[in-house]
């Protein structure tokens, strides 16, 4: 069992978690909720997750990127742990469960459907978003489009998606909680790339910091972590209501730390913990948003 739990990436699954926890308490602060969203929304997400995770590992295997050369944890392909048919067994099985929990998710939260068939749209593109980032002759994560792709199913579309499964609405503020979260997801692909950047430039794989240079790239994620805490702050500018609301601005340090060890470690297997912390610091952001909204109200 162990390469496949190395394989799940379990470190990532917070964040995906994350994105539901945002929709959801910005529900909650619209007089929403429901926990048997919550809990089918979470485990969808979890599902796209781990399905994202086995396809770019079955996808960098397939390309050559994951090598000898490559830094960071092992891979289980890679390595002969799991076998290739086995991996791609696992994508299908993954991507069955994803649309059956999605279906079981819309069943208790669509009122229309309209709604079903839309929502039902985003689940499919979804899944083929998750397969196709790594795998196929036209893998989207090899041409730098993983940026934006992380940005709206991280972001937009992870965040108000969620949001009107509870609310069947779309307020417009929820445009700035929704795009802090793309930003902080996107920092964390950031910081992966980063670490990968020699590799992924030698096996063809052109992603951002491949394209734009070190220094550019880390330039880039100052760029994406100041931008998430200010579209915060105009957030909790438009609704203010207590001091508390501001109690996210604890993880600002930790973001500061993130920057300095991506721009030390850049480029080396040194700067996996790094990476970690981007997820977790992301975890303890929602956290402490959520917490203000609460204490704030």
């Amino acid at each position: 069992m162990k390469p496949w739990i190395i394989s799940l990436r379990l470190r990532t699954l917070p964040l995906a978690i994350s994105v539901i926890a945002m929709g959801s308490v910005l529900a909650f602060r619209s007089g929403s909720f429901d926990w048997n969203i919550f809990f089918l929304a979470c485990i969808t997400t979890i599902l796209l997750q781990i399905l994202s995770n086995l396809a770019n590992e079955y996808g960098d295997f397939e390309k050559g990127t994951d090598n000898k050369s490559r830094s960071g944890p092992i891979r289980s392909i890679q390595s002969g742990l799991i076998s290739k048919n086995a991996m791609l067994r696992a994508v299908l099985i993954c991507a069955i469960l994803s649309l059956l929990s999605g279906l079981i998710l819309l069943y208790f939260a669509s009122d229309s459907m309209e709604m079903f068939i839309t929502f039902l749209g985003l689940g499919i593109l979804a899944i083929i978003g998750a397969i196709y980032y790594t795998t196929g002759k036209h893998a989207y994560g090899y041409r730098g489009l993983g940026d934006i792709s992380v940005f709206l199913f991280f972001g937009l579309l992870g965040v108000l998606g969620s949001y009107y499964l509870y609310q069947k609405s779309i307020s417009p503020e929820i445009l700035l909680p929704a795009t802090s979260m793309g930003l902080f997801s996107t920092a964390v692909l950031n910081v992966n790339n980063i670490r990968d950047i020699e590799n992924d430039r030698n096996s063809g794989k052109i992603t951002i910091p491949v394209r734009l240079g070190l220094n550019k790239a880390i330039h880039y994620h100052w760029i994406l972590l100041l931008a998430a805490v200010m579209t915060s702050l105009v957030y909790t500018a438009l609704t203010y209501s207590h001091p508390l609301q501001l109690v996210y601005l604890i993880i600002v340090p930790l973001l500061i730390r993130n920057v300095i060890g991506v721009r030390k470690f850049a480029g080396q297997s040194s700067l996996d913990p790094f990476l970690k912390q981007m997820v977790l610091t992301t975890l303890l952001y929602v956290f402490t948003f959520t917490l203000g909204i609460i204490l704030g109200s």
